[in-house]
């Protein structure tokens, strides 16, 4: 589990540096984040797909303790492609949706200091 938390974040922090970097170039987010996703996913597919496989011997045993081993095995294997599979979809988009609701929030707290303030009286 220790492996499949490593190579999940690790691969997000990879994911999320490079679309930063973007950013910092002058792209908008969801311009970044989609490049970002799209020129990252082989290095995020290699990371995961190497994880992966080093597990595939352990999920194939069947010598003394593969009954512990097996369901270990599957069960990483499966969160590493499920990992991947978040990483390059849903975490760009939570970046991109997260701009949306920064701005959503501070147009109604913009609205809501208007609304507040005593008629006849600037602010």
């Amino acid at each position: 589990f220790i492996a499949l938390f490593g190579v999940a974040v690790l691969n997000g922090v990879v994911l999320m540096a490079y679309i930063l970097d973007l950013q910092k170039q002058g792209l908008s987010r969801a311009e970044a984040a989609s490049q970002g996703a799209m020129i990252r996913l082989r290095p995020v597919l290699m990371t995961a797909l190497v994880a992966s496989l080093g597990f595939v011997p352990m999920a194939l045993s069947t010598s003394a303790g593969a009954e512990v081993q097996q369901p270990l095995a599957t069960v990483v294997i499966g969160g590493l492609v499920t990992s991947t599979a978040l990483t390059l979809l849903v975490l760009p988009t939570l970046y991109v949706w997260e701009e949306r609701l920064r701005e959503a929030w501070a147009q109604r707290r913009g609205k809501a200091e208007e609304v507040s303030v005593p008629y006849g009286q600037e602010v």
